[in-house]
């Protein structure tokens, strides 16, 4: 048998990242965690890849990207001397193909376990917006079909239903319909002769779908698929030079890093957002400049997150002068992000008084963010001792939730049943917490 060699590349990193073994198991455990699949390793395990022995494949994923997260950088297989994935060097495919590939896995409900292992990747190369403009070609469908404005508008239309369904029921369902319609449609259009207009018109539909799509992994916890959907949204949008949904697109990411409490990713795409939009009206500048100001508080930015804040109050200002709303960006929305900074910079009373305004004002179709949000609301009412108004919030989540199928709601509902229970004496916390067993999936109560 051959004796194993020393694994000195990952020394190098190890030494380099100032951690100790415990840490380091404890950070490749954290990344594990995060993709569904919790770990137990300890030093020992340390103690043996540095000795030469070889992490299984997921595995040698966790450990790459909680160095990567260490160091600040990309660590790559070869860099810390591990095996490369026998795909990893292989030519990327046509964008369009890519495209193809990604929806037809997710349309896959037997694959659902192993996108949801996907890594979520502080280390992920985003690409810029003049390396995406203009480049994806379209695939070659064999059709002789041409399509004109009326394809494109039904693309635009049918984005616009799955969104409708999104806010109101959650994207367990919807998103796996998006990705059917992604394959069977969208691709096929991009792949029909068409004048310049109309291609890159379907290629800006496309990247609007991609983009939601991705939003709906998101929400349903899947975030390493998420950041897939989001990095062809990028290059799609590039290709229609489509300048609004990449922007779009690069703050979607940010507010997904900005949950997960990578703050300093969330800042640097939130400020890639701003940056590389082009002219923007006053509520598109609030939709930006107010996830710049939440994940700048995240790290502690105090001066730049209540710039950011007054500049987006601001811009809203503006633009409800002006009336038409971009997307689902409106009062609501700038209220979650005042209550957030708020949050991030220890002013839980604030923070508080700020999620209440934003409930108030939040349009009624939006039923999924309705329960996800005021979970949130009665956490921080119970974080600062308001223990009955925290149970009413609770009750008016669940007056939703059995119509909603969405992750970040769930997780909502699990952490109620977490915080209640050292309160269950309280007539409002026990009367709470007997209907919440009634109407929520027993799996979520234990």
């Amino acid at each position: 048998m051959a004796k194993r060699e020393p694994n000195t590349a990952l020394g190098r990193l190890l030494a380099e990242s100032r951690w100790t073994y415990r840490q380091f198991a404890r950070a490749v455990n954290r990344v594990g965690t995060e993709t569904g699949a919790p770990l137990r390793y300890d030093e020992s395990a340390v103690s043996h890849w540095l000795g030469g022995t070889v992490p299984r494949g997921p595995v040698r994923g966790c450990l790459l990207e909680a160095l990567s997260r260490r160091l600040g950088r990309p660590v790559t297989h070869t860099e810390a001397g591990l095996p490369v994935p026998r795909d990893h060097s292989a030519t990327s495919r046509d964008t369009v193909e890519g495209l193809i590939d990604l929806g037809r896995q997710d349309m896959d409900p037997s694959r659902r376990g192993v996108l949801g292992a996907g890594l979520f990747s502080v280390a992920l190369t985003i690409p810029g917006w003049p390396d995406v403009i203009g480049r994806a070609e379209a695939v070659q469908s064999g059709r002789a079909s041409r399509i004109g404005h009326n394809d494109v508008n039904m693309v635009i239309a049918m984005t616009e239903r799955v969104s409708e369904l999104d806010d109101q029921f959650g994207g367990r369902h919807a998103r796996p319909m998006a990705a059917s319609f992604m394959v069977n449609t969208v691709a096929a259009c991009l792949g029909a002769d068409a004048s310049e207009d109309v291609r890159r018109a379907m290629l800006s539909a496309a990247s609007d779908l991609l983009y939601l799509t991705g939003y709906m992994a998101v929400d349903e916890g899947l975030h390493g698929l998420a950041q897939r959907y989001y990095v062809k949204a990028l290059e799609v949008a590039g290709a229609a030079e489509d300048h609004l949904t990449y922007c779009t697109t690069l703050r979607g990411m940010s507010v997904q890093a900005v949950d997960l409490r990578h703050g300093a990713k969330a800042v640097e795409l939130a400020d890639a957002a701003a940056v590389a939009s082009p002219k923007a009206g006053p509520r598109m500048l609030a939709f930006l400049i107010g996830q710049q100001a939440h994940a700048s508080a995240q790290v502690g930015d105090r001066t730049t997150a209540l710039r950011h804040i007054r500049e987006a109050e601001a811009a809203m200002d503006r633009a409800e002068s002006r009336g038409k709303a971009f997307g689902s960006y409106d009062p609501s929305s700038l209220s979650y992000h005042v209550s957030q900074v708020r949050y991030e910079l220890g002013d839980s009373h604030g923070a508080v008084e700020a999620m209440q305004r934003a409930d108030e004002l939040r349009p009624g179709v939006y039923r999924r963010t309705r329960v996800h949000r005021r979970g949130l609301l009665a956490e921080r009412q119970l974080e600062i001792g308001h223990l009955e108004a925290a149970c009413a919030t609770w009750q008016l989540a669940l007056d939703d939730y059995p119509m909603v199928q969405s992750g970040r709601a769930d997780d909502r509902v699990r952490t109620m049943f977490r915080l209640l229970r050292p309160h269950l004496k309280n007539a409002s916390a026990r009367d709470l917490y007997d209907r919440a067993r009634t109407v929520v999936p027993s799996e979520l109560a234990s």
